[in-house]
């Protein structure tokens, strides 16, 4: 992914996700605490540096927490400084969706989760080579899951 196809997918259109999972208002409130239904259903930002999510760094995929979709290898995580994890690229093209988002009086690119629609964060083309891509993501929005042990 590079900063072309973002721009791409939220203009003309998303992936196909693998599969969808759509749930009532009242089961995502039950599914969820009050602080990820806030930022995942309700388009919420935890506050910066919120999480220590954002100075781990052990191996294993960090999942959507409302369906637990993968979303991120933790291969692609880095320390942006911003507050918030980072990654530089999604586990799959077609795990996220991205939507233009000028709320606020920016213009930015909202990530969400393409199976089941939480919103995850933004996604901004300041990251590190070689796709110069930065998932801003919501702590909240992800589950870690460890690394699968070796046999």
């Amino acid at each position: 992914m590079n900063w072309k196809n973002v721009l791409d997918y939220a203009r003309k259109g998303n992936p196909t996700p693998d599969r969808r999972v759509v749930k009532t208002d009242a089961e995502w409130r039950a599914q969820l605490t009050p602080e990820q239904y806030r930022i995942t259903r309700q388009k919420g930002t935890e506050m910066r540096n919120s999480s220590d999510m954002c100075s781990l760094f052990e191996p294993g995929q960090y999942t959507c927490a409302c369906c637990g979709t993968p979303m991120f290898d933790s291969g692609e995580k880095y320390d942006s400084q911003s507050g918030w994890p980072s990654f530089t690229q999604p586990i799959q093209e077609n795990a996220i969706a991205y939507i233009e988002d000028n709320s606020f009086g920016m213009r930015r690119i909202e990530t969400v989760c393409n199976t089941c629609d939480a919103h995850l964060g933004h996604v901004f083309p300041d990251g590190p080579a070689p796709s110069g891509l930065r998932y801003c993501i919501n702590a909240v929005a992800l589950e870690k899951q460890p690394a699968a042990k070796a046999k």
